[in-house]
């Protein structure tokens, strides 16, 4: 049986007090929208994701998965029904999902869609519940003693009985595609908001005949994220998520609750990473890499037995190949290290390819950038680039080369040649002692 996730997604984060869609506001380096878009994608055949009007941004992080549109906000059932031209004559399961909701995981998903699907008794709809430590005004869901839902109530609908109930619905729910629309359809709006609330397809579902289940899933994947408070919250789950998934698989955090991670960070077995260091989108780091405190890495990649850190920082389209040492204060931009060579203090070098066994002396930069344009320097295997030495792009340094230190390197030195290009010193005797006026 073929299935859709549909994805509502139109909310414009009121509380979040922010010009940017709720949808988009990031989790571990991801909006939240692409989070629930990787789980769903996972599970189900095909996503749906309803934006509301003027969201250009939400589409183009929902590609290729199509978008339509929620012209008016009246509410989650109204939100859901926009999907329905795309639905029409489907004969799977569609899933509803909140955008606000990013940490489900793909597990959870797919225990919905098995209690939808349980072969001997197959319930007409299944939902998505929780027990939260504090159910605040989360809609509660009513069961019967063989503890099948009968309905689900809104808290600003509910009596103060039903408020004290502890299993609290997460919004989410699956059913038959041909069902789920005319319950849609089916929905009014006599409610304390005048809404058309997509829960009312629980009690359209009951009249129906149809029988109802429950899937119990952790808070901590399923509440909502309305303001800035509770998106702290979730990328706190995701980090913890994270850290934990990174030492299953064989890395070593020295103090795990400072690093941070993105999504899609990756490590080797026998990482061992440092107290304070981040890592933002795009990283992948080999076996038996040391990244040592307060180092930041992005869209880069890391070889085999490298050490980085601390204080480095490795920039989008930067690789460090095997046994590379990058350390203190040296940034690396769109720059290749090659193995085994070093960058051991206070340099920057961007845009740069850098042969193997090369070592690059403390204050060295790469003048990348002549304010319009931006060149390459080459630095040969085995090379020597002495102390505070500036090298301007474009330029090569031949194999073997060594340049003097308080050089700047305006054309190519050859192989095995020595490049120094800097004034010659003159030592005038006395002269500094009258400067000072005749004092010690």
């Amino acid at each position: 049986m073929k299935t859709i996730a549909v994805i509502l997604a139109a909310g414009l984060g009121t509380r979040m007090r922010s010009r940017l869609p709720k949808a988009l506001h990031p989790i571990a380096g991801r909006p939240m929208l692409q989070h629930l878009l990787a789980a769903a994608t996972g599970v189900f055949d095909g996503a749906i994701v309803v934006a509301g009007p003027d969201m250009p941004e939400l589409h183009r992080a929902a590609a290729p998965h199509p978008v339509v549109v929620q012209a008016d906000r009246l509410g989650t059932g109204h939100a859901a029904l926009q999907a329905a031209a795309l639905l029409e004559g489907f004969e799977g399961d569609v899933a509803v999902l909140y955008a606000d909701n990013p940490l489900i995981t793909p597990e959870t998903l797919r225990r919905l869609l098995a209690a939808r699907q349980e072969p001997d008794q197959p319930p007409g709809l299944a939902l998505l519940a929780m027990r939260p430590d504090d159910p605040a005004r989360y809609g509660r869901v009513l069961t019967d003693a063989d503890g099948d839902v009968q309905e689900v109530v809104e808290w600003a609908d509910a009596s103060a009985e039903q408020r004290a109930i502890g299993l609290c619905n997460a919004g989410v729910l699956c059913a038959p595609a041909a069902a789920l629309l005319g319950w849609l359809r089916a929905i009014g709006n006599d409610n304390a908001k005048g809404e058309y609330y997509l829960t009312d397809v629980v009690a359209l579902a009951r009249r129906a005949g149809q029988r109802v289940v429950a899937v119990e899933a952790p808070e901590a994947e399923l509440r909502g994220i309305n303001s800035r408070i509770e998106l702290a919250a979730a990328e706190a789950t995701a980090q913890a998520r994270l850290r934990a998934a990174a030492m299953e698989g064989g890395a070593t955090l020295v103090q795990p609750d400072s690093v941070v991670f993105s999504h899609d960070t990756r490590l080797g077995q026998d990482v061992t990473v440092g107290p304070s260091v981040v890592f933002g989108p795009g990283v992948t780091v080999e076996d038996g890499v040391e990244i040592r405190a307060f180092s930041h890495l992005e869209g880069c990649t890391v070889r085999q037995g490298a050490i980085i850190g601390p204080f480095a920082r490795l920039r989008p389209g930067t690789v460090i190949e095997r046994g590379g040492h990058v350390g203190n204060f040296v940034e690396l931009k769109a720059a290749v290290l090659g193995e085994g060579a070093k960058a051991n203090h206070l340099s920057y070098l961007g845009d740069a390819t850098i042969g193997a066994g090369a070592n690059i002396g403390a204050g060295t930069i790469t003048c990348n950038y002549d304010g319009v344009n931006k060149h390459r320097t080459e630095i040969g295997a085995g090379a020597f680039i002495g102390s505070d030495t500036a090298l301007v792009a474009p330029v090569k340094v031949g194999a073997r080369a060594l340049v003097a230190a308080g050089s700047v390197i305006t054309e190519d030195v050859p192989d095995d040649a020595m490049a120094i290009a800097r004034g010659r010193q003159a030592n005038k005797a006395g002269r500094g002692f009258r400067a000072k006026g005749g004092k010690a």
